[in-house]
């Protein structure tokens, strides 16, 4: 059995494929404690994330793409993952945290295959899209083409899934600017484009 946390489209994508698993729906990471039976819990609301953990003793997965283990203090039986929009579904996931057998087990169980990562903010995959997303609103504002252009472009060149503001906004803008602004502190490299911290500042 695995007790999660999620908002109604975070539950869907992760439990829509894997019919195979007991899964069970809790309001609260504070409820887990309710739940001595259960073999991996999932933290997947950002507001989740500030509960104490340490009272559990088996697998946690929590949707931590900015802030790292080692910044929020978190117990070795934590693990980070990405829990943003259309990254639940994916058969392969990235994973901060010490890899071992009782997260294997869970792993295998949702059949998900574990790329583990360094304890970085943003992964790799998150790091890569919010960087083309930031570079499709510098162009934004140069008055290169429109964002549906963009999009199609991007597609049509790259074979891209999605185009770079379609993924913002299934990621969410704000989402996409947070990360580049906690990467910006330390690398000039990911500083964020005005429009796109002014469609972020919009959003809340």
């Amino acid at each position: 059995m695995i007790v999660v946390v999620a908002s109604d489209k975070q539950w869907n994508e992760l439990t829509a494929t894997r019919p195979h698993v007991e899964w069970q729906r809790a309001e609260h990471a504070e409820d887990f404690d309710q739940y001595k039976n259960a073999d991996a819990f999932f933290c997947l609301l950002a507001d989740a994330i500030s509960t104490d953990l340490g009272f559990l003793k088996k697998p946690v997965f929590i949707n931590s793409v900015i802030a790292t283990l080692s910044e929020l203090n978190l117990p070795p039986h934590v693990f980070r993952i990405n829990g943003w929009a259309g990254f639940l579904q994916r058969p392969v996931w990235e994973i901060a945290g010490l890899a071992n057998e009782g997260a294997d087990l869970i792993l295998q169980s949702l059949q998900i295959k574990a790329s583990f990562v360094k304890d970085e903010p943003g992964f790799i995959s998150a790091r890569v899209i919010a960087m083309i997303i930031n570079e499709a609103y510098f162009a934004l504002e140069d008055e290169v083409s429109s964002k549906a252009e963009i999009d199609t472009a991007m597609k049509l060149g790259t074979n891209y899934p999605l185009g770079p503001f379609e993924w913002a906004l299934q990621i969410g803008v704000e989402n996409v600017s947070a990360l580049l602004q906690k990467l910006s502190s330390t690398d000039s490299r990911y500083k964020p484009s005005q429009l796109l911290l002014k469609e972020a500042a919009e959003k809340k």
